[in-house]
């Protein structure tokens, strides 16, 4: 999974804005893409995307909100 194709997935599931997307090298051939999106309720969440080089597309099992209670990565404005 490319970074744009989870960008366009985290985009349309939770139907916010997405703000940053980043990806991180995890072991030899995993990545994790992280995506920082604006949700329509106004919160920020960071959602973590693992993908494997040269495997399909993550399940949506491994989507997740990196704070757990989402309480944690709020950003304060």
């Amino acid at each position: 999974m490319t970074l744009e194709e989870a960008v366009n997935q985290v985009q349309h599931d939770t139907g916010g804005k997405v703000l940053s997307a980043s990806t991180v090298r995890r072991g030899r051939n995993a990545f994790e893409h992280r995506i920082k999106v604006l949700t329509p309720d106004g919160h920020v969440r960071v959602v973590t995307l693992n993908t494997e080089a040269g495997k399909g597309p993550a399940s949506s099992d491994s989507t997740k909100n990196s704070a757990g209670d989402g309480e944690g990565n709020k950003e304060k404005h």
